[in-house]
């Protein structure tokens, strides 16, 4: 078979491993995003100390049972983008942290576990930091 005959075959033999790679890269994708969308929205951590008064003072009234400024205080958190590590519903709690100079209820969140497990988020749910004590 001469030059000619064979490139087509050679032209088909390379978009297939093309196709094989970009769906290899592609999977490999999935599974860091998968892999890593939890534990990267919560891999730092941050002290007790290091939080701003506010927060300090919410996670006290979470200790205490409250009472809590805010309606929506004690509301379930769904954990819909799974940036926290996976629960059954109803295991993860948010609490209000208010932000000095706002009239509303602003970003700043505590997240609490059943296992007092505490995650401080200043974006409102984008990222997370747990609370170490």
């Amino acid at each position: 078979m001469n030059q000619a005959a064979r490139a087509p075959e050679r032209v088909a033999t390379a978009w297939r491993r093309l196709l094989a790679l970009l769906l290899g890269l592609a999977l490999l994708g999935l599974a860091l995003i998968g892999l890593s969308g939890a534990a990267r929205a919560y891999s730092s951590e941050v002290r007790l100390a290091d939080l701003p008064a506010e927060a300090r003072q919410t996670l006290a009234l979470i200790k205490a049972g409250g009472p809590f400024p805010y309606a929506r205080d004690g509301a379930v958190f769904g954990n819909f983008e799974q940036r926290l590590p996976r629960q059954k519903r109803g295991y993860y709690r948010e609490y209000t942290v208010p932000t000095p100079g706002l009239k509303h209820r602003g970003p700043r969140r505590i997240v609490a576990g059943r296992s007092s497990d505490y995650y401080f988020t200043s974006d409102h749910y984008q990222s997370f930091r747990r609370i170490r004590e």
